[in-house]
């Protein structure tokens, strides 16, 4: 298998509203079925008006004891409404369970690549749905049948750094189950799952702009096939063995 992975660049920002499908079709050559679409999250949430000004929200006492003297009180209100629960603490760094399920720092809110000093980018209200409806615009514009995954970049336990992560998925398997096959000295493989999507997410993740304005990727040669869920990719909490 050959796999290309192609940067899709933009112009201008991505604004609440924006036809996001326009925007990355205008940047990527014509699809056929089977390519993935990868496109960050932030873009997503800011075409969704996923946006907050910071100076419209009212602390808690809660988040004032969160932020410590060295964070953001501001900041922690919107971690507190955008979680379950706060997982982890360190000063004013929040390890958060979205309400999605995703175990996450600051419960995925954002400040970089934001519009504004003051404006914070949240996480998609559903990523899966987003994802969705990204690949029917695509679908209807193009014919082409395409996987579109949602990504972010996580940080994951005991490992330095961050990688590309599939928060939403449509259009392909997020996970392949390898329990039954055989591998090549005959041991049969009883638990082996490939997070598929995950690793569409992190590929595209070497071409997306952390500081350029390349908010999407195009993986082509996949095949991608199938559907699911990126919620499919949390572990539940009674199998968790960090907890």
């Amino acid at each position: 298998m050959t796999l290309e992975i192609l940067p899709l660049a933009v112009d201008g920002e991505i604004g609440p509203g924006e036809d996001l499908a326009g925007v990355l079709l205008a940047a990527a050559p014509s699809l056929v079925d089977g390519d993935v679409v990868v496109v960050s999250h932030k873009a997503v949430a800011k075409s969704e008006g996923r946006l907050v000004d910071l100076t419209t929200v009212t602390p808690s006492e809660r988040a004032r004891e969160l932020a410590a003297p060295d964070g953001d009180p501001r900041l922690a209100e919107l971690v507190l409404r955008e979680s379950r629960r706060i997982v982890r603490r360190r000063g004013s760094l929040l390890i958060a369970e979205t309400h999605h399920g995703f175990i996450c720092a600051s419960a995925g809110i954002d400040r970089s690549n934001a519009p504004g000093p003051d404006i914070v980018v949240l996480l998609p209200v559903d990523p899966d749905r987003s994802a969705a409806g990204l690949r029917a615009a695509i679908h209807d514009r193009t014919g082409a049948t395409v996987a579109v995954v949602v990504a972010d970049t996580m940080g994951r336990p005991l490992r330095n750094g961050i990688v590309g992560t599939a928060i939403g998925v449509s259009g392909l398997e997020p996970l392949r189950g390898y329990q039954g096959a055989e591998d090549a000295a005959g041991y049969t493989l009883r638990t082996t799952q490939v997070a598929v999507a995950d690793e569409l997410a992190a590929a595209a993740d070497l071409v997306l702009g952390k500081l350029e304005r390349v908010p999407a990727a195009l993986i082509r040669g996949f095949g991608a096939s199938g559907d699911g869920s990126a919620l499919e990719l949390v572990r539940p909490q009674e199998r968790d063995l960090f907890v």
